[in-house]
């Protein structure tokens, strides 16, 4: 049983994601865990001198929360009723990304799927703060869904990739069990940097083939642009309906996501947002 985690806020683009895990993956059998995380409300409260006013108003907020997923749980049961789906609930007084790690630690779950929100409200920036956090710090893979993407079966996979990873499994799983659910066609986009592939790409490259052989997959490359722009016009030109990438640490993708360009993706880059961990 596939075990998803959705994190919630309980706003409209929260509720967006929810109902994209949910018909993703309708045909399989999962647990959903709806988790609500009230630190930004009692942010600064000490934990180790708590008076009694800061108890009172800890339960009281983590009332609130329980009463909110309980709504949003008989929401969900009256809009997306299916017998292979379960629930439970989690409210928490530690931070986001705090919880998700301890919840990975006790193998609650496989997925993390939440919607983003732009810093600031700026519509071009695909990626918001805590996303970023999530997906930097956590070690399981997180699907991030644009706040306005209706949903639509991930057909055609963008798979960008340096080929400076050395693939394995947990790389790959992930990505294979969306392909194979979905009848999906994964494209791996690379972007040369220098005239031909290292012995090390050509290796890692040549793992791809085995991996995605009893799949639809091509292999693209490209040596004219910036791998932004790459990327950009690839969905421009094919109709991508989901976005992979492997985050390997002070590379590829937090070059591009984290840093200066985040802004130039963001204004093309309306598709949901796969991130795997390169170390789990």
């Amino acid at each position: 049983m596939k075990k998803i985690l959705l994190p919630t806020d309980f706003s409209d683009n929260a509720w967006n994601a929810i109902q994209y895990a949910l018909k993703l993956f309708k045909n399989e059998k999962c647990t959903f865990y709806l988790l609500n995380n009230c630190y930004p409300v009692i942010y600064g409260v000490d934990f180790m001198e708590v008076s009694s006013a800061q108890s009172g108003l800890i339960d009281a907020v983590l009332s609130a929360s329980k009463q909110k997923l309980e709504a949003l749980h008989q929401k969900i049961n009256e809009q997306f009723k299916n017998p292979n789906h379960t629930f439970s609930k989690i409210s928490s007084v530690n931070t986001l990304v705090g919880e998700i790690e301890e919840l990975h630690l006790g193998n609650v779950m496989d997925f993390v799927v939440m919607g983003t929100k732009g810093a600031s409200g700026l519509k071009e920036v695909l990626l918001g703060s805590n996303t970023v956090r999530v997906i930097n710090n956590v070690r399981c893979p997180v699907l991030a869904i644009p706040s306005d993407f209706d949903f639509e079966p991930p057909r055609e996979i963008l798979f960008p990739s340096d080929y400076e990873v050395s693939f394995n499994d947990k790389h790959i799983a992930p990505i294979l069990e969306i392909v194979k659910a979905n009848n999906s066609r994964i494209n791996i986009l690379n972007v040369l940097k220098e005239a031909e592939l290292t012995s090390n790409q050509k290796l890692n490259q040549q793992k791809l083939r085995e991996y995605f052989k009893n799949s639809a997959h091509l292999f693209h490359s490209d040596d004219k642009q910036h791998v932004t722009e790459a990327i950009t016009n690839f969905q421009l030109k094919a109709r991508v309906n989901l976005l992979v990438m492997i985050n390997n640490k002070n590379s590829f993708l937090e070059k591009l996501f984290f840093k200066s360009t985040v802004n130039q993706m963001g204004y093309h880059l309306n598709v949901p947002f796969l991130v795997i961990p390169s170390k789990t």
